[in-house]
């Protein structure tokens, strides 16, 4: 659908709004101003009405479950909390030595002073002073004894102490703000000092910007809890330089121009980076948008807001970052880090952000607002999953979620149009959609992570980021294909996608015995730069990961590599008790058009000698699914089930889910199928997941590769929803290769008028009309009344200008974006483009 110019706002480049933050530093130094004292009254307001909700919300039935639940999750804490032993404040929560148990304490007697403030629960909690005062003298004997002691504390995971304990006691402060105000007025300024000194990697207990730890939704998390605690201070120097501080988060990410060194954040391409460098929308990606439209409500009302601009922001990330990555309400794999793991669903990540969504479109206005809703109606209604409200975090939202699927007036729209390719290419990922499925790809680089794995989550993801994809089918559950029950029984070996070597990796508890490598003198430790570097996100060793986009269609080519982690140890730069692994050798590309995404994958093979295996696709189906698997072999003859054969077609087909995928063999070895019934416990990927055993049937095509086997090629092409008599016509085309070797891969679709080519090295490569000069990714397209469209783009993110030349008669140019100068030269017209600095952009121009 159209989006207005505000959405487009979410470009805001960081000079922009460091701008906008000056105001606010200003006021900061002043440490005071004329409208500090209402503002804070009105952030403390707010942020009760966000937690607790209001009369007005609480009163509707739409309600009355969360309030219900926030009553009996009280009254359960309560009752943990009289019963509690020696050493814990909550029965069967231990303290002393596990810092996620002191968080979860503190969790605790959050969600009681919650039940106090909300409107709705029972006499005996609202607004009930003695269990005010309970969970008062609760956080005071938490300070005196595990949490005040700075020589004691900051065990563990450096994130409960600098954030995860600092939100729940921030937020518990401010509902209990009067309560404390009367009681014990001391507890705030005492919490707030601990809270300061426990910012170890701040500075002078602050915000430090230069910090790694303090970036994106680290940050935002941080800066909200400073807000928080200096409204219920009427500290106005904290709360305006929390604010000026959060606004970096805004500013679109330019990598040839850092501030403060950070990469983290939104990107021009929709991108969202975390950690550095792993691709996280979908996990802390989702937890910053919460965040931040959680202070546009929470400054509502303020002279702080700038929520008119930040809004637009905001409606950019939604429709550029998060729509194109949500598949009939369910969040795709490759944008979750080591949160594939987790059991939470596809579904509850989309819920998270419906909510995000329903309170942004309250900030918007006319059309942008419209368009917003509108989502919100068609993620419930294409959702395979009831989207259940109770789970929000604010009361209000659910009354404004209902208000909007109530409102005949607004129409149920998708942000994304029918046909839609995504190229996130400064997180190394691309999103193909088509009415009926979509195709989400993984990649790794230098630049982006082959994967992360921490603290006992994701134990064997080497190859995530290594070609793995997924093909999500429309109308099917996807927990029944997808999550963590296809990461528990599918081989880590034979994900989609992925070409892995034949042996036997272990993870990092099975290595070490614990969750991280441990070698303080070399600087191994468990939030080290080493240990983030070598072993819980390593990058990949070659720069070539990218592909362009031309209109619905797209091309993506990568050159698998080793991570850094071996690199460094064969340059003698890691112990000889570090353990690393090789990677197998492969260069592909993915050709994204409308029926078909065809795979080209050359120089498939080991240089150092082991069997190879190259997963074509994989596919999970219930242990009583009817799951068959037919075709033909190149000689035309039926093929059934399972065995290895020279397959020109295959048809995987479940019968019980109504699913369907076809792949048709342009010029591929021998392929495997494989029907394997697979049992295996949650627990293997994810040590922490309850031993839960799952049992799925496992459908696999694969090319196996014997030990010491010269390097070979394939080119296949995965047809969704396809039919017997669609693949058997592909015999008679329209799909061609034209090029598939390490230096040149290409295709061309006859019907389509289409011509894709990838390039991988210096020279001047050829295909059919194009000729591409050095390493590029090229789509041309023949389209009405004779034009030629054409797409180009920089895989390597460092080649300052690409030639392309259109061969045959000269044409002129129709339309060229900035950037692209078109001449006639002999025998055809060329296309040079400036790509220096563009950060994998496509650069299009279309000729007559």
């Amino acid at each position: 659908m159209p989006i207005s110019r505000r959405a487009l706002l979410a470009a805001v480049p960081a000079t922009t709004l460091l701008a906008a933050a000056r105001p606010l530093r200003a006021r900061a130094a002043a440490g005071s101003s004329p409208a500090a004292s209402a503002d804070h009254a009105t952030i403390i307001a707010n942020t009760v009405a966000i937690f607790a909700g209001t009369t007005a919300s609480n009163a509707r039935p739409e309600t009355a479950a969360k309030v219900a639940s926030i009553e009996s999750t009280a009254r359960a804490r309560l009752a943990d909390l009289a019963g509690a032993g020696p050493n814990e404040l909550f029965k069967g929560v231990p303290l002393g030595t596990n810092d996620a148990n002191l968080t979860t304490s503190y969790r605790y007697l959050y969600e009681i002073a919650l039940a106090t403030r909300t409107p709705g629960v029972a006499p005996d909690l609202l607004d009930n002073a003695t269990v005010q005062r309970q969970v008062i003298d609760a956080l005071d004997w938490l300070h005196e004894n595990y949490y005040g002691d700075q020589d004691a504390g900051y065990y563990g995971n450096w994130f409960n102490w600098e954030i995860g304990i600092s939100q729940q006691v921030s937020k518990t402060l401010v509902l209990l703000a009067d309560e404390l105000a009367a009681y014990r007025p001391d507890l705030v300024g005492t919490y707030v000092a601990s809270m300061d000194a426990y910012l170890r990697n701040g500075i002078d207990g602050d915000v430090n910007l230069d910090s790694r730890f303090h970036t994106g939704a680290n940050l935002a998390d941080i800066t909200t809890n400073r807000i928080l605690q200096g409204a219920v201070l009427g500290d106005d120097a904290r709360v305006s330089k929390a604010i000026a501080d959060q606004l970096t988060v805004f500013a679109t990410v330019d990598p040839y121009h850092l501030h403060h060194g950070v990469t983290d954040g939104y990107y021009a391409d929709g991108s969202f980076i975390q950690h550095a460098s792993v691709a996280y929308t979908g996990s802390y990606g989702k937890g910053l948008l919460t965040r931040v439209v959680q202070t546009i409500k929470t400054l509502d009302g303020t002279s702080y807001a700038r929520g008119d601009d930040l809004v637009g922001v905001v409606q950019g990330w939604v429709v550029n970052g998060f729509a194109p990555l949500i598949f009939e309400g369910w969040m795709m794999e490759i944008v979750k880090g080591r949160a594939v793991s987790r059991t939470t669903t596809g579904y509850a990540d989309v819920g998270v952000v419906v909510e995000a969504v329903v309170d942004l479109a309250t900030y918007a206005s006319g059309a942008d607002a419209t368009a917003l809703k509108g989502y919100v109606k068609f993620v419930r209604q294409n959702s395979r999953a009831s989207l259940n409200p109770t789970s929000f975090v604010s009361p209000v939202s659910i009354v404004r979620y209902a208000d909007i699927l109530a409102d005949a007036s607004i129409p149920a729209a998708d942000l994304n149009p029918p046909a839609r390719n995504v190229a996130y290419n400064a997180m190394d990922r691309t999103v193909h959609r088509r009415p009926g499925y979509a195709f989400a790809l993984s990649r790794s680089s230098t630049r982006i992570s082959k994967y992360e794995y921490m603290n006992g989550e994701n134990l064997m993801p080497w190859f995530q980021g290594d070609g793995a994809h997924y093909l999500y089918l429309s109308g099917q559950d996807q927990t029944q294909a997808f999550g963590i029950d296809y990461y528990t029984t599918v081989s880590p070996y034979r994900l989609a996608g992925v070409t892995a070597p034949v042996e036997t990796r272990h993870t990092i508890p099975e290595l070490y015995g614990l969750f991280w490598y441990e070698n303080p003198e070399l600087g191994f430790t468990s939030s080290s730069e080493s240990q983030n570097t070598y072993v819980y996100f390593p990058c990949g060793t070659n720069g070539y990961s990218g592909g362009a986009t031309l209109g619905p269609y797209g091309a993506a080519g990568l050159v698998q590599s080793n991570d850094a982690a071996y690199a460094a140890k064969q340059a003698g730069q890691l112990p000889d008790d570090f353990v690393v692994y090789r990677n197998a050798d492969a260069t592909k590309s993915w050709f994204m058009l409308d029926d078909e995404i065809v795979v080209l994958a050359a120089g498939v093979g080991d240089s150092a000698g082991r069997a190879v295996t190259t997963t074509i696709d994989t596919r999970i189906a219930g242990p009583t699914d009817a799951v068959t698997a037919s075709g033909a072999l190149r000689d035309g003859t039926a093929w059934s089930g399972t065995g290895t054969g020279k397959l020109a077609w295959l048809r995987y087909a479940n019968a019980s889910q109504a699913t369907a995928v076809g792949y048709v063999f342009l010029d591929t070895p021998p392929v495997t199928v494989a029907l394997d019934t697979v049992t295996r416990s949650r627990r293997v990927v994810r040590t922490s997941n309850p031993d839960t055993a799952v049992t799925k049937k496992v459908f696999a095509a694969i090319v196996e590769q014997a030990a010491g086997a010269p390097h070979t090629s394939m080119a296949y092409a995965l047809v969704p929803n396809a039919s017997e008599a669609q693949l058997r016509g592909y015999a008679r085309g329209p799909l061609s290769v034209l090029a598939n070797t390490t230096r040149l891969q290409a295709v061309k679709h006859a019907r389509l008028g289409l011509v894709a080519a990838n390039t991988f090295c210096d020279g001047v490569h050829h295909a059919e009309q194009l000729v591409v000069d050095g390493p590029a990714s090229v789509i041309l397209r023949h389209g009405p009344h004779g034009t030629v469209s054409v797409a180009v783009s920089d895989p390597t993110m460092n080649r300052d200008a690409i030639s392309v030349t259109v061969r045959g008669r000269p044409r002129a140019v129709v339309t060229a974006d900035e950037g692209v100068a078109v001449r006639q030269v002999p025998g055809g017209t060329r296309i040079d483009v400036t790509t220096r600095h563009a950060y994998g952009r496509s650069f299009t121009a279309t000729l007559r």
